[in-house]
């Protein structure tokens, strides 16, 4: 094979690899908007905050990311169709609330998938916007979470990233977003390999829904929470 045409395999693979991106965000902002307007059901909220609900948790680590690095206005306002999607997705629920196996493994697929998509996206966009490589990194994360933090905290709950009983997903993420940023620092990025990153980040959240996996507590209060369960 040539070298002209090794550029143009190239180049083919990654301009798929970018379509497969783009609709890998969309998945997840539908799926996270959808996670937002669920919560909104359930905390009986009305059409305003249900639909409010599912565009801030499905936009608001993006627009946090951007105010951060100073790209203002931020995306999720001058790009709609991401907002539109969220919005759209709030108003599907508002008018018929999905059956609870849809509430179930997809929506916990689609939302991995999400995550490990707007990790590296986060990341990459800090990257390209000339923040260091740890900056990089916590926009990434920042990207991948800030949307749930939000949901969590209008809705009166603890952040699910915050509480022992939710399966790991700071953890991936962030491992995802040093992963994608150390390979950009060395030039060794290239969008195949940033699908790569976001599905090693997919996976490493389903596996610890699967086995239930949790971040490690202080040991006295481990300790605590053994010794009360046992009396």
């Amino acid at each position: 094979m040539s070298a002209a045409q090794t550029i143009v395999l190239a180049g083919g693979i990654d301009d798929a690899a970018s379509l497969v991106h783009q609709i890998g965000e969309m998945v997840g902002v539908v799926a996270f908007a959808a996670s937002g307007a669920l919560l909104a059901v359930r905390r009986n909220l009305d059409i305003v905050g249900i639909v409010f609900l599912a565009v801030t948790t499905a936009l608001g680590g993006g627009v946090i990311r951007d105010l951060l690095i100073g790209n203002t206005p931020p995306v999720a306002f001058t790009d709609f169709e991401f907002l539109a999607a969220a919005a759209a997705t709030g108003l599907v629920i508002f008018f018929w609330h999905p059956p609870a196996i849809l509430q179930r493994w997809p929506l916990d697929v689609t939302d991995a998938v999400g995550l490990g998509l707007f990790v590296v996206t986060g990341t990459a966009v800090g990257y390209a916007w000339g923040v260091g490589a740890p900056a990089a990194a916590l926009l990434g994360l920042t990207t991948g979470v800030g949307g749930g933090i939000i949901r969590d905290m209008l809705s009166g709950k603890v952040p699910a990233i915050l509480r022992t009983d939710e399966p790991l997903y700071a953890i991936p993420a962030f491992i995802g977003a040093v992963l994608t940023t150390t390979l950009m620092h060395f030039d060794w990025y290239r969008p195949w390999i940033g699908l790569i990153c976001a599905a090693l980040i997919t996976v490493g959240r389903l596996a610890a829904l699967k086995y239930r996996w949790h971040g490690p507590r202080p040991h006295y209060v481990a300790r605590r929470a053994h010794d009360a369960d046992g009396q």
